[in-house]
């Protein structure tokens, strides 16, 4: 007869034995303990084994909760770590389902991943003073050949009403009438209206609409297109980390949402938990008027790369229009003035040209193709927070930090797709791929924490041990 104990059969440097002793997974109790009842219903799985096969599945990067109950059925080490025995029935993978499903909502998961996180800060791990945002994309359990096309309401932008004042502002510096907040056509005055304008408001409200594909098996994902890659439905994953690689935040968003529009979210979420931020390090799609000024409004710094601007092919290069900040008017290339016109409901100073002097140009096929002669050109208003990150491209300190951008959130998305099988989800609706995101990036940080603290605790004894063992040698080659 041979005795034979679980704890045996478990490697001690095992990565479950790490995560066991890096944190302490009572505090899982306190969490949900108002989902629980004390003195109704039968006994329940224990929350704690529930979260761990999560945890499993994600470490491991099982495709499928069924999965993951089969392999801890069958896997010592994925025992050892729930507390059960070689002999024990482990919980069905329908149980896992439905607390997660019914049970842990977001607020629950959003409790573990910030857990996981303060842990992190406790150790020393944490450096959230430059953060580096970016999103990947998640392909959605959805067929391509199932879709519709539909119409929907163009979302108003996040920072519309200080963009409208801002420019009431700027057009009532230049003598101009300040724009209605009720986006209200107005009568030409050649041909008398008898619409009510609560009617004309209705019309122009209505007119604001876009065709989008949408598919019928998952109406919340969003159809991805970018170069090329294959036209799919998925879900993006807008994460922001640190230079350690702990992931700090993420919001996921349906596939056809811009880095830019989702910005604001991930921003304002960082913030509020890590106040110390001092530096966004970032592409060139968050290179805009309103995320520039944002972050330099709130006294921190955005690195970012070159953007290249959307000029005329083959014609003037842009820098060639040069803005004349003490007359407020544009030098084109053949050194004539473009006077200020207006400024647009886009937040955009129209600079116009007097179109007798562009019939007469030996460049102007470079400049325009307007039937009328002449040129526009456009300047927001918040340009000069665009100039302020575009200088700062050039100090060695942020061009540094923009280089490390490869090495920190690329890798967090490269590791979460090869290792933690990320690339495709499993769920449908917006809310259970959040979750699923969430917990994914949890497990990641945990991780992470456990191997850094094992190599701190082991390391010490290793350099003695090594130390003793030259000792040895030296005194007695025998050793050797």
């Amino acid at each position: 007869m041979e005795m034979i104990s679980i704890e045996d059969l478990v490697p001690q440097n095992h990565l479950l034995r790490q995560i066991s002793e890096a944190v302490d997974f009572s505090r899982i109790y306190e969490f949900v303990e108002e989902l629980y009842c004390d003195d109704n219903g039968r006994p329940s799985v224990d929350p704690v084994v529930l979260f761990k096969m999560v945890l499993i599945q994600h470490l491991y990067g099982l495709p499928s909760l069924r999965r993951t109950a089969d392999e801890v059925s069958l896997n010592n080490a994925y025992r050892w770590f729930l507390g059960y025995g070689l002999t024990d029935d482990t919980p069905h993978f329908s149980t896992i389902s439905y607390n997660f499903r019914h049970r842990f909502n977001a607020d629950t998961i959003d409790k573990i991943f910030a857990w996981i996180l303060s842990e992190a800060a406790q150790a020393g791990y944490l450096k959230p003073e430059a953060v580096f945002i970016d999103g990947t994309h998640i392909k959605a359990n959805a067929n391509t050949k199932k879709k519709i096309e539909i119409e929907i309401p163009v979302a108003a932008k996040r920072y519309a009403d200080e963009l409208l004042e801002e420019i009431n502002n700027d057009r009532t510096e230049h003598g101009k009438k300040p724009f209605d907040d009720d986006d209200t056509p107005k009568s030409n005055g050649k041909k008398k209206d008898n619409t009510s304008k609560k009617k004309l408001k209705n019309r122009k409200k209505a007119a604001k609409m876009k065709k989008i594909t949408q598919s019928t098996t998952d109406p919340e994902s969003g159809l991805f297109v970018k170069g090329e890659h294959q036209r799919q439905f998925a879900y993006e994953a807008h994460t922001a980390c640190d230079k350690n690689g702990f992931v700090l935040e993420t919001v996921v968003t349906p596939g056809n949402v811009h880095d830019s529009v989702a910005f604001d979210d991930v921003y304002d979420k960082l913030t509020e938990s890590f106040p110390e931020i001092e530096t966004i390090v970032a592409d060139s799609a968050y290179k805009t008027p309103h995320i520039c000024k944002k972050i330099f409004d709130d006294g921190r710094v955005l690195s970012t790369a070159y953007k290249r601007p959307q000029t005329k092919k083959d014609g003037h290069e842009w820098w060639k229009y040069v803005y004349d900040e003490c007359y407020d008017c544009i030098i084109c290339p053949e050194y004539q003035v473009l006077d200020y016109r207006t400024t647009n409901r886009d937040g955009y100073r129209e600079y116009k040209i007097n179109p007798e002097i562009c019939k007469n140009c030996p460049t102007r096929h470079l400049c325009t193709e307007s039937k009328d002669c002449i040129k526009t050109v456009t300047r927001h208003i918040w340009s000069d927070y665009i100039e302020l990150a575009e200088d700062i491209r050039y100090t060695p300190e942020y061009a540094d930090l923009y280089k490390l951008r490869k090495e920190k959130i690329e890798r967090v998305f490269a590791d979460a797709k090869e290792k933690h099988a990320m690339r495709f989800t499993p769920y449908t609706g917006l809310a259970q791929v959040t979750n699923w995101v969430r917990l994914k990036f949890a497990a990641m940080n945990l991780k992470k924490l456990a191997k850094w603290k094992w190599k701190a605790n082991n390391t010490p004894s290793k350099i003695l041990d090594f130390i003793v063992f030259l000792i040895k040698t030296k005194k007695n080659p025998i050793f050797a």
